[in-house]
């Protein structure tokens, strides 16, 4: 049985007895580890009823703990029933398969499912309570645990648990690839056992051998269990922390939700991964929906959306920007050949430290000789040791990088690709290293190379501003404008200058030059649109110079529209810095417009005023003389109570800071899965590797859970043979 068989929504659920039987138990109590389905910030939609509009009450949640609402077919459910009832009996199946939506008679429907002692609503939740109550099932009553066999068990499970945290906290693997009693390596779950039972005679006395054959807690099944357990209640503090607020999602390969909490401040949290079949856009959307109704989550309080540039994440037509706009118009959106060689550059010199060692000493010596023929100077921080950057996947900053430090160590990386050309220790790695350097030694890889120098010379500020995790959209707005105009320039101006660079750069090294005005040669002859064969100049000019510059500007304009780059400049009238030197009463209401389902025409008016008390208020107060950014702003107003003072305005705050300018968040986020799922764990399954993901991003608030509290969660998990006695636990404070 995986996660996926937990379905969050109940319209959407199987019925029980239609999965086989030796998993209806475990179905069953992961069912009741979750809870009903509860989504309380839903926007629950109004249905005409007896020419009165009623809809579902939220208020009925706290009334009734069976009760669950499904967002897809807008009809309550009993969650007690789905999982014990048996249809055939009196009641029907209204609340577990059918659905109920008559809201107008709603509280006496409920009153009338639950029946009195006898029905079957009563039976059901008899059952749940004997669920939950395993110490009291006739199993448990069988085995006559005694106290010390408790105590035992106690102390075997509590060092069980805090060996998988450890492990769980630092991204290590559990599993060993021999798990004998007779293996070295058992690998690092079985091996932190072993480690402490040597030291601790306590636990000793109850682990591995002297723990009872059929109960030693250390199976790759009980393994799997703790580590969901562990995600589970890392999860349900975030989501409790989250409660009704409004929130912005962030996808990429990851999701992450983007929040304001209780003390002003502005969190962003992972919740897992959804694995998808395909990454179109109406794949995605399904999948979004199927993680929030798992997480009892709704669209109608998503405020924001920050995806990638790929064309199914954010097309105007068929994009999921565009689909999740269709339900939630308030859930505002911001967002080669060479760089192939480039990578095989790296990879070929870095696969082994003989040949980094060996660039680093060649470079060294490049240096050397240059400083003392005078072609370079000295001097403190000047000339240090350096070598080949990595692009990273996530970061066009990282190919920045690569490309200036390899025009920097040319002639060192070419002597290392000819020596391993001669020197390498197969034919294949020879010939390899000979084609990169071919590949190289180039005058397009140089064109190119400087080109692309240029151009993410241009953005890599911006780029830098939107991956801040304290973004400033000030900054940000200014960027995008300066950026703009430099990419006009560079395309109006810059040709012939670029052309220079590169042409020096080759006669310096000894690299055939094309003449412009030939003919492009090569069993690929190109050729214009009308048949002619196309010159050097026009191929590298029009073909990538003009081309490339108009791909990136149509791109900037994509992500940066009229529309979104207008709304940033009503968020910056916000920006506290220099006294609320940026505050515009009038775009601030413009703002509160585009939130239409936050702020109502009253709220408009009321806002009108409330603006203009505050900035008073704000630019004569000393304690906001010195807040210079939003976020601060934030935990300021709730620290002295101001958020009660001018709740509109707190308001309007709070959307702006979970707007999300950039995806820097979960690009580190999917940056940092390679510490949890290497190459040694690729057969890691999906539930498991988010569960282990959420418990290691979230180490902070992981950490802050009490054993206790993991321990429970373990037992009410599955039928276990040993039972806890219950125990007062620390509930741990959220950030």
């Amino acid at each position: 049985m995986s996660n996926d068989d937990i379905i969050g929504d109940p319209g959407l659920r199987k019925p029980i007895d239609s999965y086989p039987f030796e998993i209806r138990d475990s179905l069953r109590r992961r069912y009741l580890a979750k809870g009903p389905c509860q989504p309380v910030g839903h926007e629950f939609p109004f249905t005409l009823i007896r020419e009165k509009n009623q809809r579902f009450q939220v208020a009925w949640f706290k009334d009734y703990e069976w009760l669950e609402y499904s967002v897809s077919k807008d009809k309550a459910y009993c969650l007690y029933c789905y999982l014990f009832a048996n249809n055939n009996r009196s009641g029907g199946n209204v609340f577990t398969e059918i659905g109920f939506n008559n809201w107008k008679d709603g509280r006496r429907a409920f009153v009338n499912h639950e029946g009195s002692l006898g029905s079957s609503h009563s039976g059901c939740r008899m059952k749940v309570e004997q669920y939950r109550n395993q110490r009291g099932n006739v199993n448990q009553l069988l085995a006559r645990q005694t106290t010390a066999m408790e105590d035992d068990y106690r102390t075997r499970l509590s060092m069980v648990v805090s060996v998988a945290r450890i492990l769980l906290e630092e991204g290590l693997p559990f599993r060993g690839h021999d798990e004998s009693a007779e293996s070295l390596h058992r690998g690092n779950f079985l091996e932190h056992i072993s480690w402490v039972c040597k030291r601790e005679e306590n636990v000793n006395k109850v682990m591995g051998k002297n723990a009872p054959g059929n109960n030693q807690l250390t199976s790759p099944t009980i393994q799997r269990d703790i580590i969901e357990c562990c995600a589970m209640e890392t999860r349900k503090i975030i989501l409790n922390e989250l409660g009704e607020k409004k929130f912005a999602l962030l996808v990429d390969e990851a999701e992450i939700v983007q929040f304001v909490n209780d003390k002003g401040m502005v969190l962003e949290r992972f919740l897992g991964l959804v694995h998808v079949n395909e990454t179109s856009a109406k794949v995605l959307k399904n999948a979004i929906d199927t993680f929030f109704a798992k997480h009892d989550l709704s669209l109608a309080k998503l405020r924001g959306q920050g995806y990638d540039g790929a064309a199914n994440m954010s097309s105007e037509f068929n994009g999921l920007k565009t689909l999740i706009l269709k339900e939630n118009k308030n859930a505002h959106y911001i967002h080669c050949d060479f760089f192939e060689t480039l990578s095989m550059i790296v990879n070929t010199i870095g696969a082994s430290c003989k040949r980094k060692d060996s660039l680093r000493e060649i470079h060294n010596e490049e240096v050397l000789n240059q400083v003392e023929m005078g072609e370079i100077s000295t001097g403190r921080g000047q000339n240090q040791e350096i070598s080949l950057a990595r692009p990273g996947d996530t970061r066009w900053g990282s190919h920045y990088t690569t490309i200036v430090r390899l025009f920097d160590m040319w002639n060192s990386v070419e002597r290392v690709l000819l020596a391993i050309n001669k020197l390498g220790e197969s034919l294949k790695i020879r010939q390899s290293a000979g084609g990169v350097f071919d590949k190289m030694d180039c005058f397009q890889f140089v064109f190119i190379g400087k080109f692309m120098m240029k151009i993410l010379g241009i953005t890599n500020t911006l780029s830098k501003i939107l991956q801040a995790r304290d973004q400033n959209i000030g900054y940000a707005l200014n960027m995008i404008n300066v950026v703009k105009n430099k990419l006009q320039e560079l395309r109006e101006d810059g040709w012939d200058n670029l052309l220079k660079e590169v042409t020096e750069f080759c006669e310096g090294h000894s690299i055939d030059e094309p003449n412009m005005e030939n003919f492009v040669h090569g069993r690929s002859r190109k050729r214009l649109k009308g048949g002619e064969p196309m010159t050097y100049l026009h191929h590298f000019r029009i073909d990538i110079f003009i081309k490339v510059i108009d791909v990136i500007a149509m791109e900037m304009d994509k992500h940066f529209t009229e529309a979104n780059t207008e709304l940033l400049r009503c968020v910056m009238c916000l920006d506290p810095s220099n006294s609320f030197a940026n505050f515009d009463h009038v775009r601030l209401l413009q703002l509160a417009k585009l939130y239409s389902d936050d702020f109502s025409s009253t709220d408009i008016i009321e806002l009108d005023h409330q603006l203009q008390n505050y900035i008073c208020d704000m630019r004569s107060n000393e304690i906001f003389s010195n807040i210079s950014n939003l976020g601060d702003l934030a935990k300021k107003m709730v620290e002295i109570n101001y958020h009660t003072y001018f709740p509109l305005v707190y308001r309007l705050i709070e959307l702006a800071l979970i707007l999300p300018v950039g995806t820097a968040s979960v690009e580190r986020t999917f940056s940092a899965m390679n510490v949890v799922k290497t190459d040694l764990r690729n057969r890691l399954g999906d539930d498991l590797l988010s569960d282990c993901l959420v418990c290691y991003f979230e180490k902070e608030i992981f950490r802050s859970i009490d054993d206790e509290v993991i321990m429970q969660s373990f037992q009410n998990l599955a039928s276990r043979r040993n039972q806890l006695r219950p125990l007062k636990i620390r509930r741990p404070n959220p950030c």
